[in-house]
């Protein structure tokens, strides 16, 4: 069945993946990216690729443009079957948690946490049962993980997200709409580095299988297609 499916901060990596697996698979794919020349040369590209994905500029932090997104959405397809909080950033400088620096905390929160959650407030009005928000995460939000030595506001950004998507799953899943986030792994890419030691399609694989794969429980923690600690 073919679903209309949002991908947050797709213009590239993770999220790109996720749209062209998607997109092959023969879904109806709306990438958005906070840059708009960006991302509408990756959907010429894409188009040159036989691909047709729908862009909508959005900065996941501005909850003006969610408004507008979601009002978009309405207008050009009716409704939407998942949403895919992808778009996220990690500091390069944030390599301690002290001193602290507010802008950089607010800058992290309001684009890993804040923003899928008002996002998700706005389009649910637009899914019926059946509905899926996947909210991609990170093993450094787990509480189960060693804690130091790398990104500590993304990390503590990641954990915000997961105690998110549990409540969300809890208060959405009475209207048929199940919540979920994953961990795709330490994948190349522009965040992740060419160190890291997972292909990009392998990063990508969880978070198309939650979009799509029937019967899939709600308010669950995934890493490779298998339930993993909070």
């Amino acid at each position: 069945m073919n679903k209309i499916i949002l991908v947050t901060g797709a213009n590239r990596g993770i999220g790109l993946e996720i749209v062209k697996q998607l997109a092959k698979a023969g879904h109806t794919l709306i990438l958005t990216a906070r840059d708009e020349v960006k991302g509408r040369e990756v959907i010429a590209k894409l188009k040159q690729e036989g691909l047709t994905v729908y862009f909508i500029q959005l900065d996941v932090s501005n909850r003006n443009q969610i408004i507008k997104t979601a009002e978009e959405i309405k207008n050009q397809f009716g409704k939407l079957d998942v949403l895919i909080n992808n778009a996220a950033i990690m500091p390069r400088t944030n390599d301690k948690l002290f001193p602290v620096d507010e802008n950089i905390i607010m800058d992290v929160m309001n684009t890993n946490a804040w923003g899928p959650l008002y996002l998700t407030d706005a389009v649910t009005n637009l899914m019926s049962r059946g509905g899926r928000i996947v909210n991609i995460s990170s093993g450094g939000g787990s509480f189960d993980e060693p804690v130091g030595g790398w990104a500590p506001l993304y990390c503590i950004s990641k954990s915000l997200l997961n105690t998110i998507t549990r409540h969300a799953d809890y208060y959405l899943s009475p209207k048929g709409i199940t919540v979920n986030t994953m961990c795709p792994g330490w994948v190349k890419t522009d965040m992740g580095g060419q160190g890291a030691n997972r292909s990009v399609e392998h990063g990508a694989e969880t978070a198309v299988w939650l979009a799509t794969a029937e019967n899939i429980p709600g308010g669950k923690f995934w890493r490779d297609k298998k339930e993993i600690p909070w």
